[in-house]
């Protein structure tokens, strides 16, 4: 993928897939821009520090790349912002908590894709590359679970569910624009989980294995670059043919 030139919005390039997209991208010849709360702000180096659950510290990081570049090519909404009870049981989730990381992860996508869009208008021209889940497609399989420290956040599922949608709705209304908006959807990621899930969760895939990032990243840029210009609404599955099953 050519990602030359191209201005890249990369929110929580510090995490486990951001980094791995961030990488990527400067390896296709573009500039990615990491949007984290992780980092301190230097943008010769490409990062700017960002409180997404913050509508004014978003609009500033924005505005920072606008001076600074004139441009935003491209948006990947990556941050995996949660609470620190994000893995309790369905039965211990307090309304507070899920209406909480509901709040601080599908609405700060809304916030930050509504700023960046209204730049994608004027230059009549943009991709956007939302990071999902196959927990968005299909539903938990919680024998995967058992025996392991491991409990999958009611709330994950939910947000990624809407997040597919609401891919859907950017992908419609600015589709005039020649704004492009597509998802792309991880199986498991491997991060060291108990070996009792891992083994478990990679007798599931075709596969055989879990994902690791860099097996995310290459699709992230293709869907950002012009080679994927007649692309559009689309999730992506990369699960390792998980969901075939």
């Amino acid at each position: 993928m050519n990602l030359k030139n191209k201005i890249i919005i990369v929110t929580g390039g510090s995490g486990l897939i951001g980094s791995e997209i961030v990488k990527k991208i400067s390896s296709s010849k573009g500039q990615a821009i990491n949007f984290d709360i992780n980092i301190g702000t230097n943008i010769d180096k490409g990062e700017v520090n960002v409180d997404l659950e913050d509508d004014n510290s978003i609009e500033e990081a924005v505005q920072i790349v606008i001076k600074n570049f004139g441009r935003i090519d491209g948006l990947v909404n990556c941050a995996y912002p949660r609470t620190s009870d994000w893995n309790q049981n369905f039965n211990d989730v307090s309304p507070e908590s899920f209406r909480k990381n509901i709040e601080i992860q599908l609405s700060q996508i809304f916030v930050i894709t509504k700023k960046v869009t209204s730049y994608m208008e004027i230059q009549q021209s943009g991709s956007i590359v939302n990071i999902a889940s196959i927990y968005g497609i299909v539903g938990n399989d919680f024998s995967l679970y058992e025996e392991t420290n491991i409990t999958p956040p009611v709330a994950y599922s939910a947000i990624k569910g809407g997040l597919i949608s609401f891919n859907r709705y950017v992908a419609s209304y600015f589709g005039k624009n020649n704004i492009r908006s597509n998802c792309v959807s991880p199986g498991g990621v491997y991060d060291k989980q108990d070996v009792k899930f891992v083994k478990k969760y990679s007798s599931k895939t075709p596969l055989l294995r879990m994902a690791i990032p860099s097996d995310i990243a290459p699709i992230v840029c293709f869907l950002l670059s012009d080679e994927s210009t007649y692309i559009t609404g689309q999730n992506i599955a990369v699960d390792g043919g998980y969901t075939i099953k």
